[in-house]
């Protein structure tokens, strides 16, 4: 490779990192063709970008990016390395812990999320029961509908409620107004008659 051609390569990794949120390094060494291109596809369909990259390559590009130190995951950069940008936190590690019940490859190197290192195989589980923000909103949406549904079912219950003691209510008031006006009447007629 030429040096031209490394500057071109750094540039290219640099772009793919400069707004990552989610970043993995997995070991795709031992998958074949076929199953490589298998990986990638369903990377694609999830909307992760993968790219293998060479490791001293992969090392000066992150050396470049401002405001992330990633010098946690450059002792994992040994072998085959592929670089797997995502969107969505836990993707990249479903998607490797799901091709792995087939496959003894992918393995995780490192991963950088959430603004924190994970370094090792070992944490592909952790990594793929993070919670990514569509799930944690749609927690916190359910947990949220949870006490507004009482309260609009205590509302709709109400006024049934109000109705049934305003119609108890209202025969009571009923007779007494009824009542009211002859009874003044039958004062208004004994006091004249006094007189």
């Amino acid at each position: 490779m030429t040096k031209d051609q490394k500057v071109v390569a750094i540039q290219e990794i640099k772009d793919l990192l400069q707004d990552a949120k989610v970043v993995y390094v997995a070991d795709l060494d031992g998958l074949n063709a076929a199953k490589s291109s298998e990986f990638r596809r369903q990377a694609f369909k999830q909307n992760i970008k993968v790219k293998v990259v060479k490791n001293t390559l992969l090392q000066k590009a992150m050396e470049q990016i401002e405001g992330v130190d990633y010098s946690e995951m450059f002792t994992t950069f040994k072998g085959n390395s592929a670089l797997m940008i995502a969107e969505t936190a836990n993707a990249p590690a479903k998607l490797i812990q799901g091709f792995r019940k087939k496959e003894d490859k992918p393995a995780l190197k490192s991963a950088y999320l959430q603004e924190t290192f994970y370094v090792g195989d070992e944490n592909l589980s952790t990594l793929a029961n993070i919670k990514s923000r569509e799930e944690m909103i749609g927690e916190i949406i359910g947990l949220l509908q949870s006490p507004i549904q009482r309260v609009v079912s205590a509302l709709q219950n109400k006024p049934e409620t109000v109705e049934a003691k305003a119609e108890v209510a209202a025969p009571a008031v009923e007779e007494t107004p009824a009542e009211a006006p002859e009874a003044a009447a039958e004062s208004t007629e004994e006091t004249p008659s006094a007189e």
